[in-house]
């Protein structure tokens, strides 16, 4: 029998449960991305570095289309969950992984016809953009499967399953980690070893995610074209502006990477660990949104409204405290970070000035993130979408272009994180305002939160 069980019991307990579990597989498959930058930083070619750099922020797109799919997923089934209707949460999960799988196909097909030009628009040159093509011609086929696992998890979260959520990442990463070396040294493939790796490791993480969602928990229905017709107005209200609240993300670090690399490559390859650096610490943070969705969707379900004000509350403090712990670690241990990748001169320059100056900004990143997902999951999902095209084209490129201006390359770094700031501090002010008027709509009331 499924439970809603976020609709009682401990919220804080629920949010650091669902929040740890989730980032334990999530980090894991960041550390696999840090992991692969440190062995090719071993190769002492920068044009490789940076060319990780260039590549990742290409498949970032693909995830961020992925994650969009994967907050539909955990929506849909976590409302009907919490309404206690499981033959709709069913026929819900198979129509969003058709919906998924086809959509991503197109996405992949799109990028690979298209990927010299979008290299190009980045700034990659010469054999930086050689090694990046490498790299991409391999990982790209894989997305559609890649929107299955990522559905998949988003169904075990919907369900409150996060442990096995946990383990679809997890055993991916551990896959990955194990690979890479081999591939890479032992194979002699260099970038297209790291490529390879990552590709066996996103079919594991396929096979672990439906085996949990499909047969252990059964949650699918045959398929039915009219079942797909009738669902996919629900799909579309949902995964459109979560999939471009998403994606809009990317396109503010895509712009950011143009400017950098008008520095150089070793520019370039400093953001490139920096940002392969950052999703492994914060990536508690990361996996917050995704978490605590599910807790959203299933008060909203029963009609909890206080729980549901009280639940972005404490997600907000846990991650005030969380982003103060690490940016304190990341400034103590900065000298060995850059040690470790082997980096210097302005390489080593740009790694300390994230681990010194904007690792405590990152709150306000982590409080969009609750927004978002409380907005996605309390039916407003076009909100979410405003603030985060908001964030990009009014707190990300804008102030990347005059900080570079005025400041240099650590302008072009910083800026960004001062627009975010703005902006979630703003987003979550309406959030609230949000919450207090959904209660008294749907509550027949005045707000009790």
């Amino acid at each position: 029998m499924v439970e809603a069980k976020f609709i009682k019991g401990s919220l804080r307990r629920h949010i650091l449960v669902m929040t740890f579990s989730s980032s334990v597989g999530l980090i894991a498959l960041f550390m696999v991305d840090l992991v692969d930058i440190y062995f090719l930083s071993l190769l002492q070619n920068t044009s490789i570095t940076a060319a990780v750099g260039f590549a990742g922020n290409v498949m970032m797109l693909t995830i961020s289309v992925n994650i969009g799919l994967m907050i539909t997923m955990g929506a849909l089934v976590s409302r009907s969950i919490g309404a206690r209707k499981i033959l709709r949460a069913k026929r819900a999960a198979t129509n969003v992984y058709v919906f998924a799988f086809l959509l991503t196909s197109v996405v992949a097909a799109v990028l690979l016809i298209f990927l010299g030009p979008i290299l190009d628009l980045m700034g990659a040159v010469g054999e930086t953009k050689v090694q990046a093509m490498r790299y991409l011609y391999i990982l790209l086929p894989s997305v559609p499967l890649f929107s299955l696992s990522m559905t998949a998890s988003g169904a075990l979260r919907g369900l409150g399953d996060a442990r096995r959520a946990m383990m679809v990442t997890l055993i991916a990463a551990v896959v990955n980690a194990i690979l890479d070396p081999i591939f890479i040294f032992g194979l002699g493939m260099e970038i297209r070893g790291a490529a390879v790796a990552t590709l066996i490791s996103r079919l594991v993480m396929v096979a672990v995610a439906l085996y949990g969602a499909l047969y252990i928990h059964r949650l699918y229905s045959p398929f039915r074209v009219r079942h797909f017709k009738n669902y996919l107005r629900r799909i579309l209200d949902i995964a459109v502006p979560s999939i471009l609240t998403n994606i809009v993300t990317p396109i503010g670090t895509i712009y950011v990477v143009a400017l950098i690399a008008t520095y150089g490559d070793s520019a370039v390859a400093g953001v490139s660990i920096i940002n392969r650096l950052a999703p492994v610490v914060f990536g508690v943070l990361f996996s917050l949104s995704g978490a605590v969705g599910p807790i959203f969707g299933q008060n909203l379900g029963a009609h909890n409204f206080k729980r549901i004000s009280r639940t972005f509350i404490r997600s907000l403090q846990f991650s005030t405290i969380y982003t103060g712990l690490v940016a304190l670690l990341l400034f103590a241990l900065q000298d060995y970070i850059v040690l470790a990748f082997r980096a210097t001169g302005e390489t080593a320059d740009l790694i300390k000035f994230f681990c010194t100056w904007l690792a405590l900004p990152f709150v306000f990143q982590a409080a969009q993130f609750v927004v978002n997902a409380g907005f996605n999951n309390l039916g407003k999902p076009v909100y979410a979408t405003m603030f985060n095209f908001g964030k990009t084209f009014i707190g990300t490129i804008p102030f990347a272009y005059f900080g570079g201006l005025w400041f240099g390359v650590f302008g072009v770094l910083a800026g960004p994180s001062v627009g975010a700031a703005a902006f979630g501090i703003l987003a979550s002010g309406v959030l609230l305002r949000y919450i207090k008027n959904l209660e008294i709509k749907l509550g027949g009331g005045k707000a009790t939160a």
